[in-house]
């Protein structure tokens, strides 16, 4: 995967404007529902998901961004963020309650993107949730990112498919598809 350190800080700077009340409430609001308490964002940014998780959940995020995790870290202080790759995860197998991702897998690479299903799999104890943007072809969207067809990806592997639907547009209004799954 090729990292191009200038697009994401300057990512990480315009950050703080994608936050998205409604969004960090659902995320927040469906682990809860799913008793977790073990939360991984994976390509956390500056943390903007995972700001309304209380300090009775253990929260973690990584990003290779350190400008963005700089951030993270003085807004969300009893979180715990790592400088780290989703093909490498510095967790233990089935450690995590929840893992998600939003909007991070269409940015990877084919190859690199396979790794990162096959290491959220690896770590996650229950449940995994991808929010990225849909279309069932992949398609390139420009020269940064593509649409990634998540359910299609997870059809390999020992899992229970919850739901596959469009986000509503008052969630995210990136128009994004929701995948939540469940390791058996």
């Amino acid at each position: 995967m090729r990292y191009n350190k200038e697009f994401w800080d300057k990512y990480a700077n315009d950050n703080e404007a994608r936050y998205n009340e409604e969004f960090a409430k659902f995320t927040r609001d469906l682990a809860t529902s799913l008793h977790c308490t073990s939360i991984l964002e994976i390509g956390c940014g500056t943390g903007i998901d995972l700001r309304l998780f209380s300090n009775d959940f253990q929260i973690c995020g990584v990003d290779l961004n350190e400008n963005a995790l700089e951030i993270a870290k003085e807004k969300i202080p009893f979180a715990n963020f790592k400088k780290s790759n989703i093909t490498d995860l510095p967790f233990e197998d089935s450690s995590v309650d929840f893992i998600f991702t939003h909007q991070l897998l269409n940015y990877l690479d084919d190859d690199t993107l396979d790794k990162g299903i096959a290491e959220m799999y690896r770590v996650t104890r229950k449940y995994i949730m991808n929010c990225e943007k849909f279309e069932e072809t992949e398609k390139q969207i420009d020269e940064n990112h593509k649409f990634r067809n998540v359910y299609k990806r997870w059809l390999n592997y020992n899992v229970r498919i919850i739901s596959n639907v469009d986000m509503h547009e008052d969630i995210d209004p990136d128009k994004s598809r929701f995948t939540l799954l469940k390791k058996l």
